[in-house]
């Protein structure tokens, strides 16, 4: 029976490779391919499992599970947030 949580070490590419390249790979969609907004957080997923399960935490699928739903998490945060600040900049 499964009662434990995985123990998921996080690494430098956690801090610094993950989320800005995910970040990018969604903004390049985005320009280039001109997916439309709400396919973003879908590619933002889908891109973010494939890095962590296959690059980041090879031979872990759990924790790269739980990582790349961290990393879409944390790419779609950073493009909604700048969105709303520069909005509410705007209206100022």
């Amino acid at each position: 029976m499964l009662t434990e949580f995985p123990v998921i070490h996080t690494n430098i590419w956690d801090a610094i490779w993950g989320v800005p390249v995910v970040l990018v790979i969604v903004l390049l969609a985005k320009w280039l391919v001109n997916i439309p907004l709400t396919w973003l957080s879908t590619v933002a997923t889908v891109s973010a499992l494939i890095l962590s399960v296959f690059i980041s935490h090879r031979g872990n699928l759990s924790a790269g599970i739980f990582m790349g739903f961290f990393y879409s998490g944390a790419a779609m945060g950073i493009i909604y947030s700048t969105k709303q600040s520069f909005h509410a900049y705007r209206k100022r």
